[in-house]
């Protein structure tokens, strides 16, 4: 119960919520013309928008997420201890895996990184993707930062970096951390990181709320009662009639109900949706050495894709299905419309 519910907080602060200083700021200091803003902009489709609406019926007081979980009202009070602890850098996901403990650097490995799971689907496909996407944000940078003058120099990028941190972020805005984005190596990481939280990262936490989710009681989020005391009436019930008893704890009725509708529409595609290494426009550019690099990655990311969904048939990696024989699709790129419990859109868009 605990784990579910602060994965809602959890996973919000650090995909919605983070990510709205950066879509602001690219607006109102990066051209539509600056090479950057061509870039993030496809990663930013709906973002605004949605969060918008989540404030409206989501988060907000007395809203769905405190009806549904037993957080209640001290909900936005958890995601505010949440944001203290954020840290723009661990968003990277080698970062991340790292701290977490379930790797290690190492130049000699794949990725410069040793799993020490080496059996988890989330980090063996994300580092791919992760790779991928560095790869051609490397590529394109490249194109128009001949060296890290250029980057320095660049009035426009300083400028949206310094109102990212300071304005967007600042109650973050004294933290060490952050990049000076002085340098190329910053920036195509910083890019790189933008790119990953708003795509793979966000699919990966948001698109498999029904497949693991849909059924409460494998996964409640309020417990209505305290333990029972050893002796007590409702402790008997529980001894005789086990899940009698544990429905009396759990989710009432029309928090279910509640509950179930809205995992089941945020696990769900929307019909316009525009999936990684894809572009809703083939004029997002006129650079024709641009459009070339978008158009390798997208060739890379369906090799992804491929090799994803051979790993899914190798019986010997037993943490891919589990027992029950359910395959880890939630890194897979692509998707149709609806709940498919897989495909990686361009941007957090739901």
């Amino acid at each position: 119960m605990y784990d579910v519910t602060l994965r809602n907080f959890y996973c919000r602060l650090h995909t919605h919520a983070v990510q709205e200083p950066f879509v602001i700021a690219t607006h109102r200091q990066l051209s539509v013309l600056h090479p950057i803003h061509k870039l993030l902009v496809p990663h930013y489709k709906d973002t605004m928008f949605i969060n918008a609406f989540a404030r409206q019926v989501l988060v907000n007081s007395d809203g769905l997420l405190e009806q549904t979980h037993f957080q209640s009202k001290y909900a936005m009070e958890l995601s505010s201890y949440i944001y203290k602890e954020w840290n723009f850098l661990e968003q990277a996901l080698p970062a991340n895996l790292i701290k977490r403990g379930v790797a290690i650097e190492d130049a000699r490995s794949t990725h410069g990184l040793k799993l020490l799971i080496e059996d988890y689907p989330f980090a063996v496909d994300g580092l791919e993707i992760w790779s991928t996407i560095k790869t051609w944000v490397t590529n394109y940078c490249s194109l128009y930062y001949k060296d890290d003058s250029a980057i320095q120099n660049d009035v426009e990028l300083q400028s949206w970096w310094k109102e990212v941190r300071e304005k967007g972020h600042a109650d973050k805005k004294n933290e060490t951390w952050w990049p000076k984005l002085q340098n190329f190596n910053e920036l195509v990481e910083t890019c790189t990181t933008i790119i990953w939280i708003s795509s793979a990262l966000h699919a990966a936490v948001n698109f498999g709320q029904y497949p693991y989710g849909g059924f409460i009681p494998n996964r409640p989020t309020i417990s209505r009662r305290h333990m029972p005391e050893v002796g007590s009436v409702e402790y008997k019930e529980l001894e005789s009639k086990p899940e009698k008893a544990y429905l009396k704890i759990i989710n009432s009725m029309l928090q279910t109900l509640l509950g179930v509708s809205l995992i089941e529409i945020l696990s769900r595609h929307a019909s316009d949706e525009v999936y990684l290494g894809q572009r809703a426009s083939i004029e997002w550019t006129s650079d024709k050495a641009a459009v070339e690099l978008f158009e390798y990655f997208g060739k890379e990311v369906s090799e992804v894709e491929s090799r994803i969904i051979e790993r899914n048939k190798d019986v010997n990696l037993k943490n891919r299905s589990g027992p029950v024989n359910v395959p880890y699709t939630l890194l897979l790129p692509s998707s149709s419309e609806g709940l498919t419990g897989r495909g990686i859109p361009n941007s957090i868009s739901i």
